[in-house]
């Protein structure tokens, strides 16, 4: 059977943040201008953020409630009634509780009658994880219908009461290094939503879904990115081995990290995938 994206949501917490204000929302670690933002930003060429919490780093936002925002937009702009939605697949680095899965919580903020549920879990490849499985049970005819919803809320993890708390960190008393500051300029906040169908829509531009090939490489690299460990190679503790929460903090095992040394792979990777994908006739470049 054929899916089609027929309908799609967005939310953006806030005002828009030119780059040059974003250490006001986040907060200078212990009060010093950071000495790489303006480097990583000049990298990135992100002009503008939005954030879920504001200048005294509050949150404005939660993350269920940035999801459903967005598939409240996306619902309203459909041609079927929500009760037509048989699948929600969700999607987030981290929800707003460590359990349940955030497609319940988002279930009950959108208050969806009973439907199949899904939550994915796993950083930048969480949201096409769940496009893909709700693709599937779509062209199973499981559903005449299903709801994929993404949002990130990095910008609590990114506040400078983080890195403040990591009293007893390797960088507690010196600058903090790369690989855990990075982040704080590369991340910002929001949701955005896509509704499946099995038929295109009636009016406006419907996408039909040919392929999702997906490839993981955990086997071959180090981990990347990731929060939960204090980011030393010979510590194989994660933050629910400490004794307390709090000893977790302080050791810095609850500050998102990302290993840059090993970006330079993702491109290689990426090529050599798609390559496959053109051996295998999975895609054909000339009718792209």
């Amino acid at each position: 059977m054929s899916v089609y994206i027929t309908s799609t949501g967005i939310f953006l917490p806030g005002p828009s943040v030119a780059v040059e204000e974003v250490e006001n929302i986040l907060g200078a670690v212990h009060g010093k201008p950071s000495s790489l933002r303006v480097q990583i930003q000049k990298a990135n060429k992100i002009q503008t953020r939005h954030y879920a919490i504001d200048e005294n780093q509050q949150t404005t936002h939660s993350n269920t409630e940035m999801a459903a925002n967005a598939a409240e937009q996306c619902l309203d702009r459909a041609f079927i009634g929500r009760e037509k939605v048989g699948m929600l697949a969700v999607a987030s680095t981290q929800g707003d509780l460590p359990a349940p899965g955030m497609a319940s919580m988002v279930q009950a903020e959108l208050e969806l009658p009973e439907i199949e549920i899904l939550t994915t879990h796993g950083i930048c490849s969480s949201s096409i994880m769940a496009l893909k499985a709700a693709w599937n049970s779509m062209r199973l005819e499981e559903h005449e219908a299903a709801l994929v919803v993404s949002s990130e809320l990095a910008s609590r993890l990114l506040k400078k009461q983080r890195y403040e708390a990591a009293t007893t960190s390797t960088f507690a008393t010196k600058r903090i290094d790369f690989s855990t500051e990075f982040l704080r300029w590369m991340l910002s906040d929001g949701a955005g939503a896509l509704l499946l169908q099995n038929k295109p829509a009636p009016k406006g531009l419907s996408l039909r879904i040919d392929w999702i090939r997906a490839f993981s490489h955990a086997h071959a690299l180090p981990t990347c990115m990731s929060v939960g460990s204090a980011g030393r190679n010979e510590d194989k503790r994660t933050w629910q081995d400490y004794n307390t929460y709090a000893e977790a903090e302080k050791d810095g095992a609850l500050l998102l990290r990302q290993d840059v040394r090993l970006l330079e792979n993702l491109m290689r990777m990426g090529v050599d995938g798609y390559l496959r994908l053109v051996d295998e006739g999975v895609s054909n470049p000339s009718k792209v």
